[in-house]
């Protein structure tokens, strides 16, 4: 397989293991409702059963980063992925609620490593030219998994049981890691334009180093700022049409997959046009931060959602806003790449992701309070105005996106697969 069509087939993994990881950690919001019928969980417990995930999760996202930069991201999306599907298929076998909560904790320790390492294989096979797309397409598999996993959870249930519906998925990513293993790493990948690009033997960048860089720490904190904003439509769109739009249930199915939608296409999209303006001339610099600041400044639209008479409008904004995310956190894992490189991407992407995980776990019970007590309206409002201050708060505390490590790497080094 040439260089050229081998690191798109690896990108077009990418958005499948992306997507399997969205869709596995779904099918249980849907089969809880049989699983709950048969062993008698509680709401309470079920809430534990997310709350197992969630911690996982974030810790992995770190451990799971700095794991893959050490080892390298061939080996450590695999054992990313092969952990998760397995304990997505395992399951299907569950026969009590410890079972359920145990199999959720390392659902969350193999799905914590997937977006550090993609982040870091896209690094790997492209150069600045093309990286931003190469992520949009390869995070994008994510919305488009949360856009397939109801009804095809629904689908697989209904042919084999909800038992079925973990065991299928997961035998799909055990055969992902299988073909993963099979495309070939060789020492170098070739872009479009036929520059080299050498993909160099994994030398990661000590942990205490990175934690005493800023960069680091603005990057973790913009996460932190933004990530309870996305898990607040993730998970409360459908309890807000409900509740305030009064739409039916059946009618939420058929709404709640356009956000997403929009949110896929907006990675790719957002990607592409990074891209674009550095072929046309711009700096990295000006290429990701131009695409971060039209995503926030479309967030400002979001509040309207309160005010707005039309359900469908409402969807709409809402799509608005996902559709600016997607814009925003492509660039914003290229941006991660573009100064950590080969050393420390994988690292960063993870500490950023466990302060975004850790974030969202602590405010989602604040949330419940404000819209149990008052209304969605302060959620709507904060919505649409964190974005404007995280992409302040990025320009002004990194004033240049620039390579901080790569120059220093020994060019003749390879990967060993």
């Amino acid at each position: 397989m040439k260089h050229s069509s081998t690191r798109w087939f690896i990108v077009s993994l990418l958005f499948v293991a992306t997507g399997l990881s969205f869709l596995d950690r779904q099918v249980l919001s849907i089969a809880i409702i049989k699983i709950q019928e048969e062993f008698g969980i509680t709401d309470v417990q079920y809430g534990m059963v997310n709350t197992s995930f969630l911690i996982s999760y974030a810790l992995m996202f770190t451990l799971g980063g700095w794991l893959i930069d050490k080892i390298g991201s061939k080996t450590g999306l695999a054992l990313s992925v092969g952990l998760w599907s397995i304990a997505n298929c395992m399951h299907g076998f569950m026969t009590s609620f410890n079972q359920l909560l145990a199999f959720r904790f390392l659902l969350g320790m193999g799905e914590g490593g997937c977006f550090p390492g993609a982040a870091k294989t896209v690094y790997e096979w492209f150069d600045k030219k093309e990286r931003a797309l190469a992520n949009g397409v390869a995070i994008g598999g994510s919305a488009i998994g949360a856009v397939v996993a109801p009804p095809l959870t629904i689908w697989l249930t209904s042919l084999y049981g909800w038992r079925g519906g973990f065991i299928l998925p997961g035998l799909v990513g055990i055969l992902w890691v299988v073909v993963w293993l099979w495309v070939p790493w060789k020492s170098t990948a070739t872009s479009s334009t036929t520059t080299q690009i050498p993909i160099l033997r994994p030398v990661h960048v000590p942990f205490a180093k990175l934690l005493r860089n800023n960069q680091v720490w603005v990057l973790i904190v913009i996460r932190f700022l933004l990530d309870p904003v996305f898990y607040f439509l993730m998970f409360w769109i459908p309890k807000y049409l409900s509740e305030v739009r009064h739409v039916s249930f059946e009618r939420i199915g058929s709404l709640f997959w356009i956000p997403f939608l929009a949110l896929g296409v907006a990675n790719i999209i957002g990607g592409g046009l990074s891209d674009h303006l550095i072929k046309r001339g711009f700096t990295i610099n000006k290429a990701r931060k131009s695409i971060m600041g039209v995503a926030a400044a479309l967030t400002l639209v979001t509040p309207l959602v309160e005010w707005v008479a039309s359900v469908e409008v409402a969807i709409a904004l809402m799509s608005v806003f996902m559709f600016a995310h997607g814009f925003w956190i492509t660039n914003y894992i290229t941006s991660i790449s573009d100064i950590f490189g080969e050393r420390a991407t994988s690292t960063v992407v993870g500490l950023s992701g466990t302060a975004g995980a850790i974030s969202g776990l602590l405010l989602n019970p604040l949330m419940g309070l404000v819209i149990q007590n008052y209304t969605y309206r302060p959620l709507w409002i904060a919505s649409g105005l964190m974005y404007p201050l995280a992409f302040l708060v990025f320009i002004i505390f990194i004033p240049r996106i620039k390579s901080l490590y790569d120059s220093v790497t020994p060019p003749a080094a390879t990967v060993g697969a």
